[in-house]
């Protein structure tokens, strides 16, 4: 009679039991994603009701692309990867904000550049269209810097910090742990990180908007077992960053160096991003302001990302710690 009453309502309250569904889910190696391993290993997200298949892609935009044509459910993507992801006959749903950047992404320069502002008539390597194009432009947009007068060579992270090393660039964007490792071989200058702003290099969980709209329950399950899992990271640290660094083959300690650099998604985080009114709208915006003042990237900017905010809002009003 119970399972008939669910049934007949749609659909029990978010945190019932419910019968195990599956979730394929695009992953890559950034830290506010791969901690969703120790919630596997641990068990959370069978709790509520999810079997959680990760498929790893190297690139997000890959990953993306994936879940746009139905490989994977959903994935793991930053929200500019998401407002570029090609076009097709479904629009981009964001479901969760995962993380956000707070110190993990910036721009080292050599040693006689000690500000943003010195970039003028200078050289930077970032990978055009990407998130690392993004943080040079919050950069210039946070010392009134138009992005013209800085010129951008369309670098890889990892070729950047080399060409940087040999003198032949004045700056480079990049991520941690290459950001710390590469000032401090060159002794230059870590000029800005996302910690100087309110970033928009903001993660998430993303999946197609007809998909989402037949499988909400699933998504809210997901979303409270990812709560969960940042209540871990909250009061366990050690032992959460132990499980990662475990799957990943790397030390607890580089882990939570790495993670370090990341504002965690947790309840608080996603009541901001997803109320009425709340970042997500903005930083939307932002986002197409930004690259509308810099063409060099060359990409078809999306606007029709659904900010998807049942999922999350439920998860928010069922979740306790």
């Amino acid at each position: 009679m119970i399972l008939l009453l669910c049934l007949g309502l749609g659909g029990c309250l978010p945190g019932d039991p419910l019968p195990l569904q599956s979730l394929r889910v695009g992953i890559n190696n950034w830290p506010g994603y791969t901690v969703a391993l120790y919630g596997q290993e641990a068990g959370l997200f069978e709790r509520r009701g999810i079997t959680l298949d990760l498929v790893y892609f190297d690139h997000l935009q890959d990953a993306a692309r994936a879940m746009m044509r139905g490989a994977v459910d959903a994935t793991f993507v930053t929200l500019w990867d998401l407002m570029q992801v090609d076009p097709g006959n479904d629009s981009p749903a964001l479901l969760m904000v995962t993380n956000l950047s707070w110190g993990s992404d910036g721009i080292v320069a050599r040693p006689e550049i000690e500000s943003v502002r010195d970039l003028a008539g200078r050289t930077v390597g970032a990978n055009l269209g990407t998130i690392n194009h993004l943080i040079l432009l919050e950069a210039l947009k946070l010392y009134d810097i138009p992005p013209e007068v800085v010129q951008i060579e369309n670098v890889l992270n990892e070729t950047a910090a080399e060409r940087l090393e040999r003198d032949n660039l004045d700056g480079a964007v990049l991520w941690e742990p290459l950001l710390s490792e590469t000032a401090d071989r060159m002794g230059g200058n870590i000029i800005f990180t996302t910690r100087d702003v309110d970033s928009l290099v903001i993660d998430g969980l993303a999946s197609r908007a007809s998909f989402v709209a037949r499988h909400e329950r699933a998504f809210t399950q997901f979303i409270l077992a990812w709560f969960d899992l940042m209540r871990e990271v909250e009061t366990r640290p050690e032992r959460v960053f132990e499980g990662v660094a475990r799957e990943l083959g790397q030390t607890p300690e580089a882990f939570a160096r790495d993670y370090g650099g990341l504002k965690k998604g947790d309840v608080a985080l996603n009541r901001r991003m997803f109320s009425p009114g709340g970042r997500l709208g903005e930083a939307t915006g932002e986002i197409v302001a930004l690259l509308r003042k810099d063409p060099r990237h060359s990409r078809t900017i999306r606007e029709d990302v659904k900010i998807e905010t049942r999922p999350v809002m439920n998860a928010i009003e069922a979740w306790k710690p």
